[in-house]
């Protein structure tokens, strides 16, 4: 039996209500975190919303614990408004990061306060057990920390993943490969309403702009994550790349150096040979001449703090990294021309003594000559960004933020 023009139309009208609706939820939600405390009549004036669906809205939050209020006492006005901020202390996610050596867990509120974490050494060779594991050791957390069950759960990994299959398509470093990550941590927490996978620099990139202390307002950005290899996570107006094969901004493999040094992909001169962490952290201990059973323990936390300590051949090879960041910084602008490059990672410790290096670097390779505007900054997150953009995954679905899409 077909439907008749009259009742389509109404599903329509229904439908699109809805949408209407949920939309505009999601504009004051985001507005109250982002300006909190704020009133009612200053959403409503900054919204164009009238103050009877802003009330609304506002009422429907209260009631989801979402949103608490709280009366102001201001003297110099003279009624004295309710004030309007996020609820914390009630919704928490579970985080999880996992790279080659080590795997991060964190209980996050949804203001992004980091309540408790912990890390394992990886197990990549019994992915199912370890992940079992993981879990375990968050659900330890959360009950000790007497939380209130997982909002969600959201992970971040050091490769190429498929988002929307929460799928592991290639971790060299971890040695995964079409992994069903998603489907493990549901098998382990069956509980949980919804689990998020997502590449490591493009979650970072994602916590920053939710969850970082910069204020980005930027359409266009990208959020370099230097570590054990090199990633980016590129927001193009609004929309964070995933690309067709999901390997947006694997920009450790470009090449900087023709016929340099071999790398683990098979080709010569890539970027992360040069500028990753294992690189500052090799050229130190072959400058150092460390013998084996030292240099097996050594860390690129050690290699920066003994140059922010004055060691001067670990101020040569941070200032070295810092160049060679520059080279591959240069590359991006002139491919993107992005308004902000946010770098993230251990060697943002070393700022004054990098950043230095790369904007000379970045001047002489990236600008041709023109005067150009591109910002780059050192991540503000205080915890480990790939951390936190796990915990951004799942906060980002609470909140539903539509102004940056996945």
């Amino acid at each position: 039996m077909t439907q008749s023009k009259k009742t389509r139309h109404a599903q329509l009208t229904s439908i699109n209500a809805k949408v209407a609706r949920n939309i505009n939820r999601a504009i004051v939600l985001n507005l109250i975190r982002e300006r909190q405390p704020i009133s009612r009549a200053t959403i409503s004036k900054a919204t164009g919303l009238n103050k009877s669906t802003v009330s609304n809205i506002v009422s429907g939050l209260i009631t989801e614990d979402l949103v608490t209020e709280q009366l102001s006492h201001n003297r110099e006005i003279g009624r004295n408004p309710f004030y309007l901020r996020v609820r914390t202390g009630k919704h928490f996610v579970g985080a999880m990061y996992f790279e080659s050596s080590k795997t991060q867990l964190a209980v996050v509120d949804i203001d992004g306060l980091v309540k408790g974490m912990t890390e394992l050494s990886t197990d990549t060779q019994h992915p199912s057990d370890f992940v079992a594991r993981c879990i375990e050791e968050m659900e330890k957390m959360r009950v000790g920390l007497g939380m209130h069950n997982f909002r969600g759960i959201g992970v971040t990994v050091a490769g190429i993943v498929d988002s929307a299959q929460s799928r592991v398509v290639y971790a060299p470093n971890l040695g995964w490969e079409n992994l069903d990550l998603g489907q493990l941590i549901r098998a382990s927490a069956p509980q949980i309403e919804s689990v998020t996978v997502e590449n490591d620099a493009k979650a970072s990139a994602l916590a920053e702009l939710l969850l970082g202390k910069h204020g980005v307002n930027s359409s266009n950005l990208v959020f370099l994550s230097v570590g054990y290899g090199i990633g980016a996570g590129i927001v193009l107006d609004n929309h964070i790349l995933g690309g067709s094969a999901h390997a947006a901004g694997e920009f450790g493999h470009m090449t900087i150096v023709e016929g340099g040094e071999p790398c683990s992909c098979g080709n010569h001169g890539c970027w992360e040979v040069y500028a990753s962490d294992r690189a500052t952290v090799r050229r130190y201990i072959e400058s150092k001449s460390l013998p084996l059973t030292q240099a097996s323990g050594i860390l690129i936390q050690d290699v920066v703090s003994a140059s922010n300590d004055g060691d001067p051949v670990a101020r040569k090879e941070v200032i070295k990294t810092g160049q060679y960041l520059g080279r591959g910084i240069a590359n991006i602008i002139r491919s993107f021309d992005p308004e902000l490059i946010i770098v993230g990672g251990t060697i943002t410790q070393a700022w004054d003594l990098v950043y230095p290096e790369i904007m000379e670097t970045v001047n002489k390779r990236g600008f041709f000559g023109k005067q150009r505007n591109t910002t780059i900054l050192p991540t503000s997150l205080s915890d480990s960004p790939p951390l936190l953009g796990a915990a951004a995954l799942s906060i980002r679905k609470i909140f539903a933020d539509r102004r940056i899409v996945l």
